[in-house]
């Protein structure tokens, strides 16, 4: 494979805004959202997690502007990389990937063949991060991969617990992390990496599943409608229980 040099990233979430500041920063010449640059790119990245018409509409555009023979890298915590590659006539160059933003506090990112994928992009996707100094892992292809998937459900059970009055929300966080060591608690994590994101994961594992056990939370789902999904809009699951308490207003 060829070196990687010039990159595409698209998308209208954070993620790829943190990849498209992390690429540059690493000296890569990268456009976003940009794909009248297609013949110019070596690489693709793919970051739509919410709706699966949107995704799969943006995979078939991409193929369209871009070589045959240019690997895709696609988020892949709601469908798994099979499902993607499934929408493409030259399904052998896509690569599934997961994680959470903030990516400054990412030491490792999850990537996953397709069962179409040639070993060669896997490769090249493994360089990719590598040059970007994020360690890489090969995982199964499955639906939220392994970190993202478990941090949802601990996050969807702490919601649960919160919606029930097991708990405030506060008390739910110090429980875990002086309970756990985990570094942030539960709710407070998802307020960081976006409750949006852990949505996509929930409601990822449930259609391909159909387990009740991963049903999102109602709360998670209320939060989503309104539009407070965590600290980048200074609303989440702490500002939803002050309103409860009459505290706030909006």
């Amino acid at each position: 494979m060829t070196n990687i040099n010039n990159l595409i990233i698209v998308g209208d979430n954070l993620l790829a805004n943190a990849l498209y500041e992390l690429s540059l920063s690493k000296g890569f010449q990268v456009s976003l959202n940009d794909l009248s640059k297609g013949n110019e790119a070596d690489l693709v990245i793919e970051t739509e997690n919410k709706d699966k018409q949107r995704k799969k509409q943006v995979i078939q555009e991409i193929e369209t502007s871009i070589q045959s023979n240019v690997t895709i890298l696609s988020t892949s915590l709601r469908l798994p990389a099979t499902e993607i590659a499934s929408w493409l006539d030259s399904s052998n160059r896509v690569v599934g990937f997961g994680t959470f933003i903030p990516l400054d506090d990412v030491e490792l990112i999850e990537i996953a063949s397709a069962l179409q994928t040639d070993r060669e992009h896997v490769t090249k996707i493994e360089n990719l991060f590598a040059s970007l100094n994020i360690e890489t892992e090969e995982v199964e292809d499955e639906v939220g991969l392994v970190f993202p998937r478990i941090l949802a459900m601990i996050i969807n059970e702490a919601a649960f617990a919160l919606t029930e009055k097991t708990a405030v929300a506060r008390d739910i966080d110090e429980a875990m992390k002086k309970g756990t060591n985990y570094p942030l608690g539960p709710l407070e994590w998802a307020e960081k990496i976006g409750i949006e994101d852990v949505y996509a994961v929930l409601q990822g594992l449930f259609e391909q599943l159909g387990e009740d056990r991963y049903r999102p939370a109602p709360l998670i789902r209320k939060l989503i409608y309104a539009g407070w999904t965590g600290v980048h809009t200074e609303k989440g699951f702490y500002h939803y229980e002050r309103r409860l308490r009459g505290e706030v207003m909006n």
